[in-house]
């Protein structure tokens, strides 16, 4: 995280206050930000720096993937859950062997992703959408790793 308190106090507020649907976009921002990060890392030799952006990435992927709600729709779960693993497979191959070429493959899949989650969240803007209780471990969860992974430089 950055140094700047304010800064920070800020994005926690508004990670704490969003609702799962803005988590959730917070969540693609982040790991979109972090292979960027990444990908320039390699590119200048960083092996350090890029092996802790990759982390941030797979970490975020792996709260994608764990606060899907099976019970909901479990064969758009299934399919989510296996493009979540495969996009966290490409960023730890991209870790492993420093190539750029991985970051760029899982980004225009988490670009599209995020896009298409974007559009829903707008589709559902006007619809209630209420659900009672059951989130609540999953909205935690997702604003931990948010909080812990967006940073005011990004």
């Amino acid at each position: 995280m950055n140094s700047n308190p304010a800064a920070n106090s800020y994005l926690k507020t508004k990670i704490l206050t969003a609702s799962p649907q803005e988590l959730r976009l917070m969540l693609y921002e982040g790991a979109i930000k972090f292979c960027h990060q990444a990908r320039k890392a390699i590119e200048d030799s960083n092996i350090e720096e890029s092996f802790n952006h990759l982390m941030q990435a797979q970490k975020i992927v792996l709260e994608l993937s764990s606060s899907l709600n099976h019970d909901v729709a479990p064969e758009l779960c299934e399919k989510l859950n296996a493009l979540y693993t495969f996009i966290y497979r490409l960023l730890v191959d991209a870790n492993i062997e420093k190539r750029v070429d991985p970051i760029d493959e899982a980004l225009k899949l988490l670009e599209y992703e995020k896009q298409t989650w974007h559009m829903l969240m707008n589709k559902a803007a006007g619809e209630d959408h209420a659900r009672p209780g059951g989130d609540q471990v999953h909205v935690a969860n997702a604003q931990q790793t948010a909080i812990s992974s967006l940073s005011v430089n990004g």
